[in-house]
């Protein structure tokens, strides 16, 4: 009988089983880890710094030039010949979704096209909408023909145009500060020529004072603008007709925002009025400013707006030596 034959397999011919595809997975990384690093730090090179370096501050300077400003106040006191206090308060307005820091700088303020007439220092600022600015220092005007020429916008005109520029650094957050221009103009209610202003309460008197005044009244000025003038001891010529009849004289003038009621004072010469005076005793007059001075010193910016501006008004004579007996 013939003897059976047995066949062995050993393990070597059986196949080997085939890896996952994590274990490929972590296997590629834990061989190329190298290389993939340096694929993300290219990455974050080419799409994240550009954003930083170009994207941000683009959109950094557009916000800026969108935003709006506001001057809710102006308030000029302690003039002298070349400078004067200002405490001056605004509101900026803006739409963007950021609220970066606009660190403080050195703003020049001009007339809209004209040459500055000096510098303030506008403070650090949060740059939302609404946020609320208060400057308040001592202001050298750098040029006094331009503050003059700036003061005579601000009485002639029922508007006018003040432009303020300057060159802050901003940063929102942890990002890098970004160089913007910061120019904008503001639109800002004028004097518009004193239009309105009336004279009331006149007298002559019967008596001349020491200081040679012999005329009295009270003086009614509005002030529609936003701002507060101080302009000392105010001279003003009067004339009827082209005919010089005296001056008249306002102490302490502060115009405020509102209406303005101030003590006047004249020096008139009765004779002549008395022989150009009409039959209705109604008499004619032009008023122009001569000068401010303020703690005897001359203002020229305001006294060469004042005598750029002539009012005209009409005096009851009669009535005036009737109130005044």
């Amino acid at each position: 009988m013939a003897e059976a034959k047995t066949t062995e397999f050993s393990q070597m011919d059986l196949p080997s089983p085939k890896p996952s595809v994590g274990a490929r997975i972590k296997a590629h990384f834990k061989k190329w880890w190298w290389l993939h690093a340096i694929i993300v730090v290219v990455v974050i090179l080419v799409v994240v710094l550009p954003v930083i370096y170009v994207g941000y501050p683009k959109i950094a300077r557009n916000d800026v030039n969108k935003s709006t400003l506001n001057v809710t106040s102006m308030i000029i006191t302690d003039p002298s010949p070349g400078s004067f206090h200002l405490k001056q308060t605004q509101v900026i307005g803006s739409s963007s979704s950021f609220k970066p820091t606009i660190f403080g700088f050195s703003a020049a303020v001009s007339l809209l096209g004209a040459v500055p007439w000096g510098k303030a220092q506008v403070p650090d600022v949060k740059a939302e909408d609404g946020a609320v600015v208060h400057i308040e220092e001592q202001i050298k005007l750098s040029n006094e023909t331009a503050f003059g020429d700036f003061a005579k916008a601000v009485l002639l005109n029922e508007e006018f145009d003040m432009n303020i520029y300057g060159e802050p650094k901003l940063q929102e957050g942890a990002l890098p500060k970004v160089d913007v221009t910061y120019n904008k103009t503001v639109t800002i209610k004028g004097l518009n020529k004193l239009n309105g202003f009336d004279i009331t309460d006149f007298k002559i008197l019967a008596k001349d004072a020491d200081d040679g005044t012999n005329t009295v009244g009270t003086v009614y000025i509005p002030n529609p603008t936003i701002m507060t003038l101080t302009l000392g001891n105010v001279t003003m010529d009067l004339s009827s007709n082209g005919t010089h009849i005296g001056q008249a004289f306002l102490d302490d003038l502060v115009l405020s925002p509102g209406n303005n009621t101030v003590p006047m004072r004249s020096t008139v010469n009765k004779l002549k009025v008395l022989t150009m005076l009409p039959s209705d005793s109604m008499l004619p007059v032009d008023i122009r400013g001569n000068s401010s001075v303020y703690h005897g010193r001359d203002l020229p910016y305001f006294s060469e707006a004042l005598a750029a501006n002539e009012l005209r008004t009409t005096l009851d004579v009669g009535k005036g030596l009737r109130n005044g007996m």
